[in-house]
């Protein structure tokens, strides 16, 4: 094999680990819908007359986020088997695994036979649900794509698990805090963020992504917000010219990324110069859940007391 051959097939094996590890992070640390279902479906639109529900139903939970809610809403012990991800509540990672976003053990489902399979589209592979649907299984798809569609979620979980009260409960409790947050920020000092979701390639959010819409409710500027994709790769250059005053780097369970961008190195930078680099837990912002208020809140702080440090550094100068 000739240096050239050699250096071609370890290039794209190299390209391909990256795009592996790209698709793990937005699956299993981010739950976002961004291409979830074509249009937004109404809670009842998602449970067809003939789909069976009520409190002692047996449920397949194929993302993190499913799992956390249907805790959040008593019906933990109908869950019978989950994705691989699925660490919260802690008893989670005892759950029998039946796949992850790459493939799905079609056997072990088809052994289990769930009353219902609830999926994150985005998070599975559609050819594996085709073929489970096509053995009779009944799948429906969790579909938030708003902050404020966690509530909804919890009311569409608590119809399908005959858990009502509580999930009407839990989705009042959610918008409640979500708007006393976007409150408490909206008339905020805007300060410039940038948000590194991913080092290698350097991806960060816009559009409509989901830590986007966080940032919105913490009152921050990002400067790639306008970029034509949700999730857009950029190069180190064009953060060097934006000059962000902050840089958030998620972090989840096993730390941050290896490969994670030392920002130190480039004291040109505002937020490397003044040490303004917020490492958020990942695992829980990035899920659709109850638990991400709690991030949230602890974000938004952050990204105050940012504002505050330079507020009074300008006053000092």
């Amino acid at each position: 094999m000739s240096n050239n051959t050699a250096g071609l097939i370890g290039s794209c094996q190299l390209k391909l680990k990256r795009a592996i590890q790209i698709v793990a992070a937005f699956t299993c640390l981010l739950p976002i819908a961004v291409n979830a279902l074509p249009d937004q479906i109404s809670t009842d639109a998602r449970l067809a007359d003939d789909v069976k529900t009520g409190p002692s139903i047996r449920i397949i939970a194929l993302a993190p986020h499913i799992v956390e809610m249907l805790d959040d809403i008593g019906a933990y012990e109908q869950i019978i088997a989950a994705s691989e991800h699925s660490d919260h509540p802690a008893k989670a990672k005892q759950l029998p695994r039946v796949g992850n976003y790459a493939r799905l053990s079609i056997e072990k489902i088809l052994l289990l036979q769930p009353d219902i399979i609830i999926a994150w589209k985005t998070g599975v592979p559609m050819s594996d649900i085709e073929q489970l649907q096509k053995h009779g299984l009944t799948v429906v798809y969790s579909d938030p794509r708003q902050l404020e569609d966690v509530a909804k979620e919890f009311q569409w979980l608590g119809k399908l698990t005959g858990r009502r009260d509580i999930a009407e409960q839990k989705a009042k409790e959610y918008r409640t805090r979500l708007a006393d947050l976007r409150q408490q920020y909206q008339d905020k000092q805007r300060i410039k963020v940038f948000y590194e979701l991913w080092p290698k390639p350097l991806t960060t959010v816009a559009g409509n992504a989901w830590p986007q819409q966080q940032l919105t409710v913490c009152g921050a500027t990002n400067p790639f917000k306008d970029a034509i994709s949700d999730y857009p790769q950029i190069n180190l250059e064009q953060v060097i010219v934006a000059n962000p005053s902050i840089i958030i780097q998620p972090t989840s369970s096993h730390g941050l990324a290896s490969d994670a961008i030392d920002w130190q190195q480039y004291n040109s930078v505002r937020a490397a110069q003044h040490l303004q680099i917020i490492r958020p837990n990942a695992d829980i912002l990035h899920r659709m859940s109850y638990r991400l208020l709690d991030e949230l809140q602890s974000l938004c702080q952050h990204i105050d007391d940012s504002r505050l440090y330079y507020r009074q550094r300008k006053q000092n100068h």
